[in-house]
């Protein structure tokens, strides 16, 4: 009995707690390392501003690598066996490690995965950007606002479709990563309409996850911050003198918003993305087999975006 989405979610759950797990790493690591430059600083009776910056910079240095080639792996493999379960009807038992196999089976370094979810993002950033200057454009007086808005949207339906577009091209495996990422990019275009009725599940699940997790972590924030009025009556007399006017119950409020915003999204990126990207992710890979996409919808997106025309040029001159 093939998998449902459901299924494959639990399956590839691991994944998603895996890539947590390092960006909680590199997250220790950068305020270990800020923390390490300012003692320095202190010891040396050197400049607590320079100690913080080396820290903070050597601290970035770690994220970097930490997130480059760690991470990565686990947040590539979760597509590669999302794909594999939406295509084959089943998982194998050890989930992890075939991800990480397959990866790099498929990308064979580094180098090759980024460059192929930077033309992913490039081309459909373009796309994005002239949607978003045309609403600018029609806005009027609230152009700025409704140009804000639509980016907005663009960047979340962007952060989606790369995911597809990868999946698409851990699926067509007996092809070059460059052509299939050509190809998934031709996809969304070719296959908008099937894509955008899955935007209703993105958005209202999203906006859904948000009022719950942040509701409740601020709800929760704001309770403890209760117990410290004096620290944020304090907060008030400061924030007043640089002509923010309010009063402590007012910061108190936004602190826990904002503490509550923090941790919906690392929550929500863990448990409730993943979920949201399967099926949508069926939907994208099951209208490219209905349809492959033909040299002629390549060409007309040529048209369209100079990022993708660039990228095809360079595949038909390897050929």
């Amino acid at each position: 009995m093939a998998l449902d989405n459901k299924e494959i979610y639990k399956k590839t759950l691991g994944f998603s707690l895996r890539r947590f797990g390092w960006d909680v790493v590199a997250f220790v690591a950068f305020v270990v390392m800020m923390g390490l430059g300012l003692l320095i600083a202190c010891v040396a009776n050197g400049a607590v501003a320079i100690g913080l910056i080396i820290g903070a910079l050597v601290g970035g240095v770690l994220v970097y690598f930490l997130l480059r080639y760690v991470s990565y792996t686990y947040k590539a493999g979760q597509i590669a066996m999302m794909t594999q379960g939406v295509i084959d009807g089943k998982l194998p038992k050890d989930v992890i490690s075939e991800g990480k196999k397959v990866v790099k089976e498929r990308f064979t370094t580094v180098a090759v995965y980024y460059a192929a979810t930077s033309a992913i993002k490039g081309i459909f950033n373009q796309i994005g950007k002239g949607i978003t200057a045309v609403g600018e454009a029609v806005g009027g007086d609230n152009g700025g606002a409704i140009g804000s808005a639509i980016s907005s949207i663009i960047n979340t339906i962007v952060g989606y479709l790369c995911d597809c577009c990868l999946g698409w091209v851990f699926y067509r495996k007996d092809i070059g990563s460059g052509k299939a990422t050509c190809e998934g990019a031709v996809l969304f275009f070719k296959h908008g309409k099937t894509f955008f009725k899955n935007m209703g599940r993105v958005f209202g699940i999203s906006i859904v996850s948000f009022l719950v997790i942040g509701g409740v972590f601020m709800g929760i924030s704001y309770l403890i911050m209760m117990n410290f009025p004096d620290a944020f009556r304090q907060l008030a007399e400061a924030l007043a003198e640089e002509g923010e006017a309010m009063d402590a119950n007012t910061v108190m409020l936004i602190c826990s918003a904002g503490v509550g915003v923090i941790f919906w999204s690392m929550l929500h990126s863990v448990f409730v993305r993943p979920f949201i990207l399967v099926g949508v992710l069926r939907n994208f890979i099951n209208s490219g087999i209905e349809e492959k996409p033909s040299e002629k919808d390549f060409d007309e997106l040529d048209d369209k975006s100079p990022k993708f025309k660039k990228l095809h040029s360079e595949i038909a001159g390897a050929k």
